[in-house]
């Protein structure tokens, strides 16, 4: 009789060092796009549980397509950042779609740090005009330093301008940022560069709008990827109401994007307004030309599985 495998010593361990080594940005990238194309529809993601806990908030994102199985263990302590941590820490576990034997685990807080900017980029390669190249990031953490990677992997970076409240942290996002972009001018910031951009990234944990919609030019891509809770919003609802909103899935994004949650309820836009990630790459909707384009993500566990197996 054959010996059972050992759950334990047989899984492949695959940690932040060696992920960044196996998967570059524009895998990352291009894997997302190609799920989509490929006919995943997003709306069939499994769903994913959010328990708050006295610190923060515990997640478990599973997923399931084209014949692989994997879940995210996921923690979002906000309080981190001031103790040198990360806000949000994971581990990721891929799994046997036929068996669903554990295979490998996967430095899950590595792989969020990929494709959060990746699943970002994938939709503003589409909708971002070609020669935009002029980049505005609202935060200071991983998220933010590695978007402007992701930008640089889909248009050529000219400029990058970081914004957030403590200047120190801002000068570590430049230095940290100018290995992804080195031909670009990357400095600090003011909210009146947002008038120039036409590349806008908001990667922090405000609750309120950062800037005003009116400083927003019409050609300009706004992506939002701050927070999953609907009570919290960092754009402006006059934005959304002007723009093309893309989202991951409309059900998603009536329970968890509070930038579109906030829209909605001030009147500024419909629900069914919003285009998916999916009509735009199948090609049933385009990119608008005529006024800002806004991308609303949360998070979904098909994107940490897509970009899980080709670390494998």
């Amino acid at each position: 009789m054959a010996s059972m495998p050992d759950v334990i010593t047989d899984l492949i361990l695959v940690d932040g060092a060696q992920l960044t080594g196996r998967v570059s940005m524009r895998a990352a990238i291009t894997a997302i796009g190609d799920a989509l194309r490929g006919g995943f529809d997003p709306e069939n993601d499994l769903p994913r549980s959010i328990q708050d806990v006295t610190n923060g908030q515990l997640l478990l994102m599973p997923a399931a397509l084209d014949g692989s199985v994997g879940q995210k263990f996921a923690t979002v302590a906000p309080s981190n950042p001031a103790r040198g941590r990360e806000r949000i820490q994971a581990l990721y576990i891929l799994v046997d779609a036929e068996t669903l034997t554990p295979t490998a685990i996967i430095d899950g807080t590595a792989l969020t740090s990929l494709r959060t900017p990746a699943v970002s980029a994938a939709p503003v390669d589409l909708l971002a005009s070609s020669d935009a190249g002029d980049l505005v990031i609202f935060g200071t953490g991983p998220q933010a330093v590695r978007h402007v990677e992701a930008m640089q992997a889909i248009r050529q970076l000219r400029t990058v301008r970081f914004i957030g409240r403590d200047a120190g942290r801002v000068g570590d996002a430049v230095r940290a940022a100018e290995q992804y972009a080195p031909a670009a001018d990357i400095v600090p910031g003011t909210i009146d560069d947002v008038r120039r951009a036409d590349l806008i990234v908001c990667a922090t944990s405000a609750t309120d709008p950062l800037f005003a919609a009116e400083l927003v030019r019409d050609d300009a891509t706004v992506v939002a990827i701050g927070s999953h809770e609907p009570e919290k919003a960092e754009l402006d609802p006059q934005l959304l109401g002007r723009s093309q909103v893309v989202v991951e899935s409309r059900r998603v994004a009536a329970t968890e994007a509070g930038d579109v949650i906030r829209a909605v309820a001030a009147g500024t836009m419909a629900a069914a307004d919003a285009v998916t990630m999916s009509e735009l790459f199948t090609g049933v909707a385009r990119a608008a030309t005529d006024r800002p384009r806004v991308v609303k993500t949360c998070g979904m566990g098909w994107q940490d599985l897509v970009v899980a197996r080709l670390a494998i």
